[in-house]
């Protein structure tokens, strides 16, 4: 699975593709993240990447020219093409499944007020919002999305069955967790737990993540029931 990422600040990027699982994917060669620099493709001296916005308005608009000049030699191979932006779709596990089907990204990291809408148009195939919340810019977007789609890389987690049980697979969160001690601060681990009894076990965790679901997230609740209703 490979990431192009294209961006402004490509320094950004050095510890976290050198920390934990991500990290460790990449030095055991189950992902790959090419770094592509935006200013690279600037046409003039000052390596310009930005410009005021026509019609008036504060901050600056990333120009169409230097940003798909960059994003024509990362997607020479036919790499799929995603814009950060809070007007985008918002990153949810059933993208991140279907773009974990793609085998390869390029995500465009947006910036300041965002990217000439000429660009996107033309060379954009998704566009990804993280959450509804304003980012300083679209890096630590990029890296989300990196984390969370390269989950699905074979050889990423040494433990692939885990996947199933996580949060927001079947439209549900997941379930709590506990470890040692037994009894923490006179609180103890629930007895089904402890019991050996794995069909018990089973049933316990499924209703706590419908629990968890209704009460944290009903419109994930709502989901989960819509779908059961048509039975799938």
């Amino acid at each position: 699975m490979i990431f192009k990422i294209v961006t402004l600040f490509p320094d950004y990027f050095s510890s976290p593709l050198k920390s934990g699982l991500l990290g460790k994917a990449i030095a055991g060669k189950a992902i790959r993240v090419e770094i592509t620099d935006i200013r690279n493709f600037a046409s003039d001296r000052h390596r310009s990447c930005d410009d005021y916005p026509y019609g008036g308005g504060s901050g600056m608009v990333l120009l169409p020219g230097p940003v798909s000049r960059a994003v024509e030699i990362a997607t020479a191979d036919g790499t799929p093409v995603a814009v950060t932006s809070p007007s985008g779709a918002i990153l949810t596990q059933t993208l991140v499944k279907e773009l974990a089907g793609r085998g390869g990204l390029c995500i465009v990291c947006g910036r300041y007020e965002g990217i000439d809408r000429r660009f996107i148009d033309r060379y954009a195939d998704y566009e990804i919002s993280v959450g509804d919340y304003v980012l300083s810019g679209g890096e630590a977007a990029a890296l989300v999305i990196i984390d969370a789609v390269s989950r699905y890389a074979p050889g990423f987690m040494s433990n692939a069955a885990s996947l199933a049980e996580e949060s927001f697979e079947d439209d549900l969160l997941e379930y709590p967790h506990y470890t040692r001690p037994e009894e923490f601060e006179g609180m103890r681990v629930p007895e089904v737990l402890l019991s050996g009894d794995h069909a018990a076990i089973a049933r316990w965790r499924l209703e706590q993540r419908l629990m968890t679901t209704r009460r944290v997230r009903p419109d994930l609740y709502r989901k989960y029931l819509e779908r059961k209703l048509r039975g799938e």
